[in-house]
């Protein structure tokens, strides 16, 4: 497991978990154990986060962010709490590191003249194909 506090700041305290019954294979540890982990973390709310990281976070993760603001992770993948929790977690950090890196900026290329000059030449080998595949005028 990589260390999951790259982004250098500790947010276990703002963290709300929930346990549930998991699904899908697993037989009789399924339907007793509640194994599967909800992380439940409010961006709006974090005293952790700047104005700004909350925007970019908010924007970023939409697709993850319910109507009340929070940030929802599920696991149910390890057949223990403990180890969904802690996927949960590293799950969270990986999604903060990656929504507060900036994208860089594309720097436009010109094609360089070799690969024009293959482009034509494809080109025409293409159309002797194609002219090859016609009948020939008697």
């Amino acid at each position: 497991m990589n260390n999951p506090n790259r982004c250098n700041k500790d947010f276990s305290t703002e963290f709300t978990f929930a346990a549930s019954r998991s699904g899908g294979a697993g037989g009789q540890n399924v339907n007793k154990v509640n194994t599967k982990v909800e992380l439940r973390f409010s961006v709006a709310n974090s005293q952790l986060l700047s104005d700004y990281e909350k925007e970019v976070i908010t924007e970023k993760l939409a697709n993850r962010i319910n109507s009340d603001g929070e940030l929802i992770i599920v696991s149910q993948v390890e057949r223990s709490q403990l180890g969904n929790k802690l996927r949960c977690i590293e799950k969270f950090y990986e999604l903060i590191n990656q929504a507060l890196t900036p994208r860089k900026k594309r720097k436009p290329t010109k094609p360089t003249k070799a690969s024009q000059v293959k482009r034509v030449d494809k080109k025409r080998q293409r159309s002797v194909k194609k002219e090859l595949r016609k009948k020939p005028n008697i």
